[in-house]
């Protein structure tokens, strides 16, 4: 399998500094700042990011679980909500809500609950998010 591959450059301190993200396709590059990650500022941050991700990996997950299933999927569609929460040694990612919905022809509410449900928990970046609170609410079309 191949390495994926990202990077990122911060010039400054904290609440005045300015840095860009970069992914290694060259796909996308933004630029990110304090006021982006914590305030409204404009610009990206890793939440954000980490969200794209996440709401990516579910969907292919899931589209997987629905086409072995005899279900393929017409669509997928995913967001997700990253909550960046101060704890008390920090900041911490507190919890990840994804809402998905999906049309997909001739499955029932219970067996799509059940592909969800198994996508959720087996998408990669799920596994590699193990120690976060991740909320799942999924619905048919």
């Amino acid at each position: 399998m191949p390495e994926r591959t990202a990077t990122a450059r911060w010039e400054g301190g904290l609440r005045e500094g300015e840095g860009t993200m970069r992914l290694g396709s060259g796909a996308f590059e933004g630029r990110y700042s304090f006021s982006s990650r914590f305030e409204e500022g404009t610009g990206t941050n890793p939440e954000e990011l980490l969200g794209a991700a996440h709401a990516g990996c579910f969907s292919m997950a899931l589209s997987l679980a629905l086409e072995q299933a005899g279900h393929p999927p017409t669509s997928v569609d995913t967001s997700a909500r990253v909550h960046l929460e101060r704890a008390d040694s920090g900041f911490e990612i507190a919890r990840i809500d994804l809402d998905c919905t999906a049309d997909v022809p001739g499955i029932d509410d219970a067996g799509f609950q059940a592909h969800a449900a198994t996508a959720k928990a087996g998408c990669p970046v799920s596994k590699a998010l193990a120690g976060v609170e991740i909320h799942l609410d999924a619905r048919l079309a």
